[in-house]
């Protein structure tokens, strides 16, 4: 699962914060959680395509 939210804005998708705490819960226990930072690689393909496109 990727998202480009931090865990605490994640209520604004879902609308319920024990829904939230809940699904956040079960996707984190056991896993590696990696931030990334920096320039998006596909967004830069994308727009290089597109004007390549024009």
């Amino acid at each position: 699962v990727t998202s480009n939210l931090q865990f605490g804005e994640w209520n604004t998708v879902f609308g319920d914060n024990r829904l939230t705490s809940a699904i956040i819960d079960r996707l984190i226990h056991h896993a590696h959680i990696m931030t990334f930072t920096g320039e998006s690689y596909r967004l830069r393909n994308a727009l290089s395509a597109n004007i390549l496109k024009k």
